[in-house]
């Protein structure tokens, strides 16, 4: 027990949490400071109000000014996916989970974007949604926080039992989908099945019934060394050791090379270890296959996620993105790439 514990870190590398997959509402820019974003639940500041985007701005300017970071690096200088004339709609499958509800929370509320939660129980999902509190997932215990989901049409969606014609009249309408599910660690027997269903099986799914649904872009929630086999990570400890779950990598990979063939305009954001807690580095992005270690704030992922859904330099691109904990963090303003 004692070495599965030392091991939960590198667990956190698979994303949301398989038990359930929401989309979300409209598309709110990555208007507040990622250190702000441990607090989620701050609905007020998702109007584009005059006084909400004073408040905004104080805040940014607050925690700028606590990390001594220059305040020209304004939360509000990001592009807001909103300017986007073609996004009306965006789904968020694996919104339960501690990186899709911060892609739920960032996208809830703009103006003029629709989001839809698509989850396994949608009594479940939108109480789970609307408390902070902490949970069991598998193996790890997790903290996360409320979400304000007046805004979000949360519809019935299971990517492991839903067939494909099912989940696309879940997607019909939209035009971006994020997916932000993987399996959670739990039973060692059911393991390698689960990882199976969700991030091969499941996500190829989603990528099916997105074709069908006429979705125009797909962001995928994946992880760094998802294809380590084909740069030489295959004996690398942190190979080894989360592909251990449940062969979960090599499920990984299979959906990935799928999406990439789908036709659909596509970003894949590659993730390191997982964490809860508001960043303390500065964000790397890095090309495919060049990262075999680090870890980042689920806050800077979702950030991430969110404005690769509009801008062009992540359109077809995988993203391998850690924290550089050399370097102090800003406040996130867009892909720097």
């Amino acid at each position: 027990m004692v070495f599965l514990r030392s091991l939960l870190p590198l667990l956190a590398l698979a994303p949301a949490a398989s038990s359930a997959f929401a989309p979300s509402p409209a598309f709110r820019a990555s208007s507040s400071a990622t250190v702000l974003s441990a607090s989620p639940s701050a609905s007020d500041e998702l109007c584009d109000s005059p006084a909400a985007l004073d408040r905004r701005s104080a805040l940014s300017r607050a925690a700028s000014l606590a990390l001594g970071l220059p305040l020209a690096a304004s939360a509000l200088s990001v592009p807001s996916p909103a300017n986007a004339a073609d996004l009306k709609t965006v789904v968020v499958a694996g919104a339960t989970g501690q990186t899709g509800r911060r892609i739920l929370e960032r996208l809830a509320g703009t103006p003029g974007l629709s989001v839809v939660g698509g989850v396994r129980n949608v009594d479940k999902a939108s109480k789970a949604l609307g408390e902070s509190s902490t949970v069991v997932r598998g193996a790890m215990v997790q903290k996360v926080g409320s979400v304000d989901t007046a805004g979000v049409d949360l519809r019935r969606l299971d990517v492991v039992s839903d067939s494909v014609d099912a989940i696309a009249e879940t997607l019909r309408g939209a035009d971006a989908l994020v997916i932000a599910v993987g399996f959670v660690p739990g039973n060692p027997l059911k393991m390698t099945q689960a990882a199976h269903e969700v991030d091969n099986v499941g996500t190829i799914r989603l990528i099916d019934a997105a074709k069908a649904a006429g979705v125009s872009k797909i962001v995928l929630v994946s992880s760094i060394l998802t294809d380590g086999r084909a740069w030489g990570q295959a004996d690398s400890p942190g190979f080894v050791i989360t592909n251990a779950f449940g062969k979960v990598l090599d499920e990984k990979i299979v959906a990935e090379r799928y999406l990439r063939s789908a036709g659909i305009d596509y970003t894949i954001v590659r993730p390191g270890g997982l964490k809860a807690k508001p960043p303390t580095g500065e964000l790397k992005i890095s090309g495919e296959n060049t990262l075999n270690s680090g870890e980042i704030s689920r806050d800077l992922v979702a950030d991430v996620c969110v404005a690769s859904l509009t801008d062009a330099k992540a359109s077809n691109k995988v993203l391998e993105i850690i924290e550089d904990e050399g370097v102090p963090p800003k406040v996130f303003n867009g892909l720097n790439m």
